[in-house]
């Protein structure tokens, strides 16, 4: 469905134009879940920085880039997502592999393409990476 303008019609819901559920299991994850994992992946990764790397300025955002890369490979997201039922997949639903974790990671990283959101509730980063972080 298009508008006179040409442009798609409204959502009713985020993740409605993907294919994804209103609510539930399957349904875009909201922005507080997303906000509060983000915070634990932080703390679980300045933890580690703290107790072993504390003298190397780089070594948080190097722990951060390895801890997202790693878990959202091999357990479908970082330590947040798990802890709070949430998991980034590919649009179709799939493994999003090693590549989409690595670059939307690099771009999370950079902050801004992580605050501009689509109507689907996607940062870019999960735009330009393909990927969509959804509810278990």
């Amino acid at each position: 469905m298009t508008t006179s303008s040409g442009s798609a019609a409204p959502s009713e819901w985020p993740g409605q134009r993907l294919g994804l559920n209103r609510e539930g299991r399957g349904s875009v994850a909201r922005a507080g879940r997303r906000i509060a994992a983000l915070l634990i992946d932080f703390a679980f990764c300045y933890v580690i920085y703290f107790a072993f790397f504390f003298e190397n300025p780089f070594a948080s955002s190097i722990i951060f880039f390895i801890e997202q890369v790693v878990l959202m490979s091999t357990l479908g997201g970082g330590l947040g997502h798990l802890l709070l039922g949430m998991r980034v997949v590919r649009l179709n639903g799939g493994y999003a592999g090693w590549w989409r974790p690595a670059l939307r990671t690099i771009l999370l990283m950079l902050v801004v393409p992580a605050v501009i959101w689509d109507s689907d509730q996607r940062g870019l980063h999960d735009v330009f990476a393909g990927t969509v972080l959804v509810k278990r």
